[in-house]
């Protein structure tokens, strides 16, 4: 299976201007074509409830479906794949309970993280935080734009940047060398979810026309 998707939104129930399936049924309207399910303070069977739902969303419009963490939620969902933090369950231990047919998306923040998650059988890569953001506070400071060009060089994973990445940067981060972006509360907290969505979709796609090397993600 492809990574075949170069937006890809993170949910945050806390922050959205809409309840959430609403919300990612917006930005799937808008061409988001990749969802990550993380709300990591549910509980089990209302996250399993949740990830159901947006399940049964994502097939509407054949997006891809994503489980922050927990490998039996995404399992009994019939997600696509599972995205690992840095105190997750390493990819190669997942890999032999998802078998090949799921994806695995690693979250890193250094060289160090992103070789040992290619080496370790992950699709692809977050990778960040590249500006300044809150959300992203806890991992350090932004590593910048050049770190995304340096990386390139050093894995062949896509790298999907994320931390402080807008409309107003995009250029320069895809430029770099990153195959997509993720993003949470640019299209979460946007007034109009759907509106936003779009607005980045069409601006990635012709950015990824004029910029993206043979290693981009295809769409």
């Amino acid at each position: 299976m492809a990574v075949d998707f170069r937006l890809y939104l993170i949910t945050d129930r806390k922050v959205a201007t809409k309840p959430l399936p609403q919300a990612v049924r917006l930005a799937l309207e808008g061409g988001v074509r990749a969802i990550q399910l993380r709300e990591k303070d549910l509980p089990i069977r209302q996250l399993l409830s949740l990830a159901q739902e947006l399940r049964s969303i994502t097939r509407e419009f054949g997006a891809r479906l994503f489980i922050n963490d927990r490998v039996d939620v995404a399992v009994a969902a019939g997600a696509d794949g599972v995205h690992l933090g840095t105190r997750s369950m390493p990819a190669y231990a997942v890999r032999r309970i998802i078998g090949k047919d799921m994806q695995i998306g690693v979250s890193t923040h250094n060289e160090d993280e992103a070789k040992a998650a290619q080496d370790g059988g992950a699709d692809f890569i977050t990778f960040g935080p590249i500006f300044e953001t809150p959300s992203k506070a806890q991992y350090g400071a932004p590593v910048g734009v050049k770190a995304i060009r340096y990386l390139k060089n050093e894995v062949r994973i896509p790298i999907y940047a994320i931390g402080g990445v807008n409309s107003g940067n995009m250029l320069q981060v895809m430029s770099a060398g990153a195959d997509g972006i993720a993003v949470i509360s640019a299209i979460m907290t946007a007034e109009d979810i759907r509106k936003t969505a779009a607005a980045y979709d069409t601006a990635l796609t012709a950015i990824s026309k004029v910029v993206c090397t043979d290693y981009c993600a295809p769409r």
